[in-house]
């Protein structure tokens, strides 16, 4: 049976000492870092009040919001299969906790950090019958324990980018006994597969299923209601929406607006930032002021559920995948980011052809819906320069026809790679052994 190794338990002893550190100037590692703190106790309690040794435990771990929204699509298709089924999750970043509080699912918390009394100390509190592993979340010491002790181990959603650290030396020595340990190896596609066979995942276990992502969008645009308050916001304009802009993708779009100001069709923007602290807005605002744009509305102001000016900066989290609704077409951000590129397919699974910048060549679905003919690229050389953005959206503006194509095209992409968690779910009820 695989075993991590003296080097990887040492050196995770010692971020663990020294996380406390690091954690004085970083708020977002500090709060994790201090929820983390009563994991144990908190699942302590429920497993002596809720947990039933009769039914089978299936507990998936994502790290952050994409991952546990991944999960989620499977986990809705497993309540379905196994309605009476006990249901776990863990998560690693502090991002994910208000989505943890929305999931299906029985109990969710922290995980804690990949040292072995931990692990060893989940196993006993949860007894699960199947541990499920999210697109690239895979930590050794619980995988390897977990295998030990007879219990199935499963990575979903598997991802490895081609020149992921995880494939050199050190990382790939360190993390191969935990892929060693996998009885299901859920690729998203054959090169992923591929990549996660170098990593150590077993050949005989390794099953090509899809990206359960494309399930999550579909559901969570099923689910608005047609009455949604917020889908009203672009009525009566052409209304481009904007999600999870960064500085830089906040620049040409401004610029693209300040140049469509006397445009026959009166465009709006709706825009949201991926960060709306209030430094940030006033610094939208400041911008689009300097190009002659009037002060942007702000979405927590609004006296009616309609925007009246050209430009809506969206104050509030959370809400974006509605928003996407409505609009006419979307741009998404990161692609002038050394971040990366955001999620494509929410405003394409509404049926919006979707624009982006530069950096979007690592991004699996900017690429589908790119070779598909439902996105295009806005890349420029000049910093802030909204041109080639001006260009599309024109052309959108100009030729509804031409958009609503892309737009039709976009939604395709997106039904065409529905499935996964479909698959997934029976996949991993096939492991579950005593039912």
């Amino acid at each position: 049976m695989p075993e991590t190794s003296l080097v990887y338990r040492t050196a995770m002893r010692l971020g663990r000492l020294c996380l406390p550190a690091v954690a004085m100037v970083q708020p977002k590692l500090r709060h994790g870092h201090a929820a983390r703190a009563g994991v144990l106790a908190r699942l302590r309690d429920w497993a002596a009040a809720s947990r039933d040794p009769a039914r089978p435990l299936i507990w998936f771990h994502a790290p952050s919001v994409g991952e546990g929204l991944q999960a989620d699509a499977v986990i809705r298709r497993l309540r379905v299969l196994r309605p009476t089924w006990q249901v776990a999750y863990t998560f690693f970043s502090p991002s994910a906790e208000a989505l943890a509080r929305r999931l299906a699912v029985d109990v969710a918390d922290y995980l804690p950090y990949d040292l072995p009394a931990a692990a060893e100390s989940m196993l006993d509190l949860l007894k699960p019958d199947l541990l499920v592993f999210t697109k690239l979340d895979l930590w050794p010491e619980l995988a390897t324990r977990a295998a030990a002790r007879g219990i199935p181990v499963s990575l979903i959603a598997g991802t490895v980018r081609p020149h992921s650290g995880r494939l050199g030396w050190p990382m790939a020595r360190l993390l191969e006994p935990g892929y060693r340990s996998l009885a299901l190896a859920a690729a998203i596609d054959a090169a992923d597969g591929e990549r996660l066979l170098q990593l150590g995942a077993p050949r005989e276990h390794l099953m090509v299923a899809g990206d359960p992502r494309f399930d999550s969008v579909l559901d969570r645009v099923g689910a608005v209601p047609a009455g949604d308050p917020l889908l009203k916001l672009g009525a009566g304009a052409s209304t481009l929406v904007a999600g999870s802009t960064w500085p830089g993708d906040e620049d040409v779009l401004l610029d693209a607006l300040a140049r469509l100001q006397d445009h026959p069709s009166r465009p709006r923007l709706i825009l949201v930032p991926h960060e709306p602290t209030e430094p940030r807005l006033k610094e939208i605002t400041w911008s689009a002021r300097k190009r002659g744009l009037p002060a942007p509305e702000r979405l927590s102001q609004l006296a009616a559920d309609r925007a009246s000016g050209p430009l809506l900066l969206v104050d509030r989290v959370g809400v974006l995948a509605t928003l996407y609704g409505a609009g006419t077409m979307a741009y998404v951000g990161g692609g002038f980011h050394r971040a990366g590129l955001h999620s494509v397919l929410e405003p394409a699974a509404w049926g919006l052809p979707v624009a982006f910048g530069p950096q979007w060549r690592e991004s699996r679905d900017a690429t589908l819906l790119i070779e598909a003919g439902g996105a295009e690229s806005v890349g420029t050389a000049t910093q802030g320069d909204g041109k080639p953005l001006f260009e599309v959206w024109e052309n959108w503006l100009r030729d509804d026809r031409r958009r609503a194509t892309q737009g039709e095209t976009a939604r395709r992409v997106v039904e065409q790679g529905a499935g996964a968690a479909a698959r997934l779910a029976n996949a991993l009820v096939d492991l579950v052994r005593r039912d």
